[in-house]
């Protein structure tokens, strides 16, 4: 995977050159032969890459996916942590348990009662460092090396890492524009099986994926099921921007109606904060005790001081409320985006159209690679992540991701207004 370009005290140098002066720098050391095989598959995120670089004055920063924290009540929330500190903190500094508090366990239950998942026991729900601990969790637990993880094109760029440092095999499952196409994904797993390919899970974002915007539609998401549970391999579905539809309710989340045959990751990383850095999974009870050992192998326990200030906000707070707030937000920003980009954007490009969640998806005509333009658009005062990023493939991509999230509309407009003529240019070079 290419990785963007990095700001340095020498100006701006490919990634590329800074991993060679690295490599140069370390190549001598008698402790590089004590490396892993395993540590030369971790790398540098795509998105880590350019976060330093998004924060220079005078950059529309178009690429992270943040949520927009103004709209919480910072002042009240400081006086619930302090007070939590002031009068639990023997607990509240101490270890905790190390599948997480029963009260936070129990409360998001209710939360994904409202995402449309009526069953969930709070035994089988597992605290995480955030969505991205659980899905490390899972490819720990599941996955050897040489072992087949199916994912959707274009898929995280988190998991994608989390997979590859594991070893695995990442194949694609083609999506249109109402998610992955079950017809592909049953010919993937025939062609798999068929040269004896040991396939343990499919990775899905199914509401929102990140980073298109596309939804698996309704009509899909059994059947998506059915195919996996069909070849005996589980699903991991992440589902963290779920309660952040735009208009109406949330789709039904395929671990729904289907208990035993979906792990099911959360988040309050999008409908809270992300810095508390508490996700959770809701594991088939059959696989809880090994996933909860080797989650408490990572992490020993979540932090207890985080728990209870997520608890404080759930029970003392109109989390719900919040939530209609954050959709209005981000409705207002999408919309503001999608009409930028139809004001300002040259003939021959498509992008999609999202009903939720933080981010929209480019595509630039063929042979056009967007990841060099990243340089140009940076200098034009303007910042994205290429396409390449999302892919287990290394072929260029003409593809690119927008992220309306954490940008207020008139700051969008202007970030969508600086970035056509580097897309003009482009598509007038080829």
């Amino acid at each position: 995977m290419t990785h963007e370009t990095l700001d340095t005290a020498a100006g701006h140098l490919p990634a590329e050159a800074l991993e060679a002066i690295e490599r140069a720098a370390t190549a001598a050391h008698r402790h590089e032969t004590l490396f892993s095989e395993r540590a030369a598959n971790i790398k540098q995120s795509a998105v880590r890459d350019v976060f330093d670089i998004s924060l220079r004055p005078g950059l529309v920063s178009l690429a992270g996916g943040s949520p927009y924290l103004q709209s919480l009540p910072l002042d009240r929330l400081g006086q619930t942590a302090a007070a939590i500190i002031a009068e639990e903190g023997l607990t509240a500094l101490q270890y905790g348990g190390g599948q997480g508090t029963e009260e936070l366990r129990t409360q998001i239950c209710e939360v994904m009662a409202a995402e449309g998942i009526l069953d969930a026991d709070p035994a089988n729900v597992v605290i995480t460092a955030g969505s991205q601990s659980a899905q490390d969790v899972a490819t720990k637990v599941f996955c050897n090396p040489g072992d087949v993880i199916l994912v959707e094109d274009p898929t995280y760029v988190g998991a994608l890492n989390t997979f590859e440092a594991y070893q695995v095999q990442v194949e694609p499952v083609p999506m249109d524009g109402d998610g992955i196409v079950p017809e592909l994904l049953e010919a993937k797993i025939a062609t798999l099986q068929a040269e004896g390919k040991a396939i343990k899970f499919l990775y899905t974002i199914p509401s929102f994926n990140n980073p298109s915007g596309i939804t698996l539609s309704a009509e899909r998401r059994q059947r998506t099921v059915d195919i996996c549970r069909e070849a005996n391999i589980l699903i991991l579905e992440d589902n963290p921007y779920g309660l952040l539809r735009f208009d109406g309710e949330p789709l039904t989340p395929l671990r729904a109606g289907n208990p035993d045959d979906v792990i099911y990751m959360g988040s309050f990383s999008k409908i809270f904060a992300p810095g508390l850095r508490i996700g959770w999974a809701l594991v088939p009870a059959h696989l809880q005790r090994r996933y909860y050992l080797a989650a408490e192998a990572v992490t020993l326990c979540p932090p207890t001081l985080n728990q209870m200030l997520v608890s404080a906000y759930l029970r003392d707070y109109d989390w719900r409320d919040q939530i209609v707030t954050y959709r209005g937000l981000y409705k207002e920003r999408c919309d503001a985006m999608l009409a930028a980009l139809a004001e300002f954007m040259p003939e021959g490009l498509s992008w999609t159209n999202p009903e939720g969640g933080f981010f929209i998806w480019v595509t630039l005509p063929e042979g056009v690679d967007s990841y060099p333009l990243l340089r140009t658009a940076i200098d034009a005062g303007v910042i994205f992540i290429p396409g390449a990023a999302f892919s287990p493939s290394d072929e260029p991509s003409n593809k690119l991701r927008l992220a309306f999230s954490a940008v207020p509309p008139e700051s969008i407009r202007e970030g969508v207004r600086r970035l056509a003529p580097v897309l003009r240019e482009a598509i007038a070079a080829l």
